[in-house]
C-alpha cells in the first residue's frame, strides 16, 4: 500500500516534474554518450565513459523515481546519490585541471553544459525522496 502511496505521488505534481526532468536529461545524456561511444571513444575514453554512466544513471534514476515502489525507492536512492557524487567529484576535477578528462563530460564543470541542471537535479531528487519518505512513513503510522 505505501508503495503504491509514493508511485502517485511521483506521478502528480512536482513529483511528475522531477521525473519529466530526469528524463528529458537522460535523453540527452544517452543521445550525447551513445555519439561519443561510437564515433569518438578513441580521441578521450575517460571522458565519454563517464558521460555513459552519467546517462545510464540518470535514465534509471528516472525510472525508479517513476515507478515508486519502496525496491524502485531504494535504487532511486542510490542512483541520485551517485549522481549527486559524481557531479561533484568530476565537476571539481575538471575545474581544477579542464583537460582532466581529455574532453568535457555531462558532468564537467559541475554540468555547465547543460545549464548547471546536473548539478542542481541531484539535491533536489535527494530532497523529494526524503521529503516523501517522510509522509508516507507517518501515512503508515496513521
Amino acid at each position: 500500500m505505501a508503495g503504491q502511496a509514493t508511485g502517485r505521488r511521483a506521478g502528480r505534481g512536482f513529483g511528475r516534474v522531477l521525473v519529466t526532468v530526469y528524463g528529458i536529461l537522460a535523453f540527452a545524456a544517452l543521445g550525447r554518450s551513445s555519439y561519443e561511444l561510437a564515433v569518438k571513444f578513441d580521441e578521450a575514453p575517460v571522458a565519454y565513459a563517464l558521460s555513459t554512466l552519467a546517462a545510464v544513471v540518470y535514465v534509471v534514476a528516472t525510472f525508479a523515481l517513476a515507478i515508486g515502489t519502496p525496491a524502485w525507492r531504494v535504487t532511486a536512492w542510490i542512483t541520485v546519490s551517485i549522481e549527486a557524487v559524481g557531479v561533484l567529484t568530476v565537476g571539481a576535477l575538471s575545474l581544477a585541471d579542464e583537460h582532466a578528462f581529455g574532453e568535457s563530460t555531462v558532468w564537467s564543470g559541475f554540468g555547465q553544459g547543460y545549464g548547471y541542471v546536473p548539478l542542481v537535479l541531484p539535491f533536489v531528487g535527494l530532497w523529494w525522496l526524503w521529503r516523501t519518505s517522510r509522509s508516507t512513513s507517518e501515512e503508515r503510522t496513521a
